[in-house]
């Protein structure tokens, strides 16, 4: 079988003839025998309609190239139908339940207070199929087609996509951009079984609450199920390998934020790991084992654990395996991540990655900023690379936290004479009137230049006020340059300009 594909201007023949592609380390040698040979051939291929892979796919879209997107789950990706968006669902529902039982300190009376534990499920849900629709809706809007299936690299340019009834029909393709995505870590010695011992995925179809649940690991998701769950009265331990909870921030505000969990009776054990863990029906048995440090000495701590769940939530790995990678000459480093350079490129002609399958950080907005990146460059426009150093990071239990740039100890090691200002929201107004007055903004500046290395807030709506901070360091602003812009009165946003005036000695209202 002979079939045209025009925007490669050649005919490739696919009958009883293996394709052969170079690469700079190895020859391939493969034959492709789908049970059909698409007529149809692209500019620009997809694999994945997840944050990064459906952006992706509306750039090159606008920017003139004939687009495809496959997916083989639901458009939005994990994201969206597994992640962002229905946890942020759950914590709201969360979030409403315990100010609902403090309506009085609004002089409001809010009787026999209780809640619905599957109807919050399926709030979540519903609040996905509509999301879900309206990314089905931007694609076809930009002319992208939507191919629903599992796809996998061949040689010779082209895309194979096995649909759910096993079918298989290859597509040609110019170029094409993995965005895969990643999915939950496992371990041997955490047996995730989707039951009692369970991942993100499986929290968030769980239609019952946890009686008492270990969560292992204090990153984002841990600690966001663990706030939503302990909201809802289930009794919560977490466990974290690391000396803080959301061990990549600033360690103020984890300390901050330990100390307002534990408020909430969640227990956490720094410096834990979790030594044996086994099922036996309906209970989870766990033994942890913490070190224990004191002055020049150091211990053991062996504890029992044993509740109705465990919660595994020890980071996430790229999804390499099964889309061809090695028939093309791919080879992911710590078969988890395939390497790219700043325009994502891979390596090999015609192949681009991005999202969490390049690797962390593992955020759906940079994936998006990734898909754009790639696609212009695709496109042959000159886009600006990707600026890491300036990528928001949020964490949505309450108090929220959200920071960008350096901590106060990175920007230590990294050699700058630093200045260090805060602002708590106790004395805010706003947070004041809202009863919200938890936490406060940091700021880490250059001494020497003002320069803004790093900010960091921990609050309610933390996760909405690093907007500000994300545009002062997109647009290199100072710290003189943020105090001298007038904000508005009375809001939250003024908690960034007053940390600003404290590293400068200039503050006014602390």
């Amino acid at each position: 079988m002979a079939v045209a594909l025009p925007c490669f201007g050649a005919v490739f023949s696919l009958e009883n003839t293996p394709l052969i592609v170079s690469s700079s380390r190895y020859e391939i040698s493969n034959q492709i025998s789908p049970q059909n040979m698409s007529t149809q051939s692209y500019d620009c291929i997809v694999i994945g309609a997840g944050p990064g892979g459906y952006v992706a796919a509306i750039r090159a879209a606008q920017l003139g190239l004939k687009t495809a997107v496959i997916e083989k789950e639901s458009p939005g990706g994990v994201c969206l139908n597994w992640g962002c968006i229905p946890t942020k669902a759950l914590l709201k529902s969360a979030e409403m339940y315990n100010h609902f039982q403090h309506a009085s300190q609004f002089g409001l009376t809010a009787e026999s207070v209780s809640f619905d534990f599957p109807g919050v499920i399926k709030r979540s849900r519903g609040v996905v199929d509509q999301m879900t629709k309206g990314v089905s809706f931007l694609l076809k809007k930009n002319k992208v087609d939507i191919i629903m299936g599992q796809g996998r690299l061949e040689p010779g340019n082209f895309v194979v996509v096995k649909n759910a009834q096993g079918e298989e029909t290859a597509y040609g393709y110019k170029n094409v951009i993995i965005a895969t995505g990643a999915r939950a870590k496992t371990f041997p010695s955490l047996p995730v079984d989707g039951e009692r011992v369970i991942t993100y995925r499986h929290a968030l179809a769980l239609e019952e609450c946890p009686k008492k649940l270990l969560v292992v690991g204090a990153g984002a998701i841990g600690i966001e199920f663990a706030y939503f769950y302990n909201s809802f009265g289930a009794d919560v331990t977490v466990v974290e390998l690391k000396s803080q909870i959301l061990p990549i921030e600033d360690e103020e505000v984890s300390k901050a934020l330990k100390r307002n969990l534990e408020k909430s009776k969640i227990k956490i054990l720094n410096g834990t790991i979790v030594e044996s863990l086994e099922r036996k029906g309906s209970t989870v048995n766990a033994l942890l084992k913490t070190s224990d440090k004191t002055g020049d000495k150091t211990g053991e701590k062996i504890e029992q654990w044993s509740g109705d769940y465990c919660l595994v939530a020890v980071g996430v790995t790229g999804n390499v395996e099964g889309i061809g990678l090695e028939k093309v000459g791919i080879r992911p480093k710590n078969n988890s991540e395939i390497e790219v350079d700043k325009y994502y490129r891979t390596g090999v002609p015609g192949i681009y990655a991005i999202g969490d399958v390049i690797g962390a950080p593992w955020l759906a907005h940079v994936a998006s900023h990734e898909g754009i990146i790639a696609a212009e460059h695709i496109a042959g426009q000159h886009p600006h690379p990707m600026d890491y150093g300036s990528v928001p990071g949020c964490t949505y239990c309450q108090p929220q936290v959200a920071s960008i740039g350096q901590t106060e100890s990175q920007a230590q090691a990294a050699g700058y004479a630093i200045k260090v200002g805060r602002f708590p929201f106790a004395a805010s107004g706003k947070a004041v009137a809202t009863n919200e007055t938890e936490g406060f903004v940091k700021v880490v500046i250059d001494e020497k230049t003002e320069e803004i290395l790093g900010i960091h807030i921990i609050h309610a709506e933390a996760t909405e006020l690093i907007a500000e901070a994300s545009l002062i360091r997109s647009h290199e602003g100072t710290a003189s340059s943020v105090l001298n812009t007038v904000h508005a009165h009375p809001t939250l946003g003024e908690a960034v300009m007053e940390a600003m005036g404290d590293a400068l000695g200039r503050a006014i209202h602390i």
